[in-house]
């Protein structure tokens, strides 16, 4: 795990010309600034200069951990010494994962969690954006490699009563950054599902198995695809698991995971 450093913006697929309007968004952005000052999205507390560090104070910045090598080859698991590449978890020794790889911005924890939650049940939806830049700066070599940017759908259900995906808010933002399709509907949620919290390991594949599917009318743009799956949070893996079985049975080549966050327990 190490600490924050400055955000990597991965290479566009396709170049862009300098815009005449550019020197007006600079200008609109510092009204903006002006009228509205950003302010950290951990604490509130103002911060100067559009964005800052990714949208965070220097106090608030510094207490989160970013995972990094090394990790796990497969999931992404950090470890807590060096080892040799390529070099598997026990999770994925034990049960290779339905997904090629998968890879996350942030270690969960007391640092981290206020700002997930806040994201996914505070209406804080702004923070999208800087979200996104920092999954993109941690599955670079993921994002290289892929075709399209797919979210981890939510039941129509719970999307009613939440009013968004924030899945799908931060994969559109980052399909942007890397320069990919973002198909937000690709993937449906069959059947309503308890919530994960509080289930063990093994209970939580069970919650999910079958409970997705590649909508019809996206098969044929799965066919072959390198897909990127998007979700908030990894703990062990079932949710893209789950995902990942449905995308290839679609016919995706690869699905590699992508993830805001996730759950890091010392291993036994």
């Amino acid at each position: 795990m190490r600490q924050a450093e400055p955000l990597y913006n991965p290479p566009m697929r396709a170049t862009s010309r300098p815009s005449v309007l550019a020197p007006l968004g600079r200008a609109a952005g510092w009204l903006v600034d002006v009228v509205l000052p950003p302010r950290c999205l951990a604490c509130g507390v103002e911060i100067e200069g559009q964005g800052g560090r990714g949208h965070l104070c220097p106090v608030c910045w510094a207490s989160l951990a970013f995972v990094a090598p090394p990790f796990c080859a497969c999931c992404g698991f950090p470890f807590p010494l060096p080892v040799g590449e390529g070099t598997l978890c026990a999770a994925c020794l034990a049960r290779q994962p339905a997904f090629d790889a998968a890879r996350a911005a942030l270690v969960y924890d007391d640092a981290s969690r206020p700002l997930v939650l806040g994201f996914k049940h505070g209406d804080r939806t702004h923070a999208a954006a800087a979200f996104a830049a920092w999954m993109a700066r941690a599955g670079a070599d993921l994002l290289r490699e892929g075709d399209l940017v797919v979210p981890v759908p939510l039941h129509r259900r719970r999307l009613f009563a939440r009013r968004y995906n924030q899945a799908a808010l931060m994969a559109a933002a980052l399909a942007r950054l890397a320069g990919l399709a973002h198909v937000p509907d690709a993937l449906v949620r069959r059947r309503p599902t308890p919530s994960q919290g509080g289930l063990g390991r093994e209970a939580r594949f069970a919650n999910v198995q079958g409970a997705f599917a590649v909508r019809p009318s996206r098969t044929a743009r799965m066919q072959g695809s390198c897909v990127i799956l998007v979700d908030d949070v990894m703990t062990t893996g079932a949710t893209l698991e789950a995902c990942a079985t449905a995308l290839r049975k679609a016919g995706a080549a690869r699905v590699a995971a992508l993830t805001l966050a996730r759950v890091v327990r010392v291993e036994g």
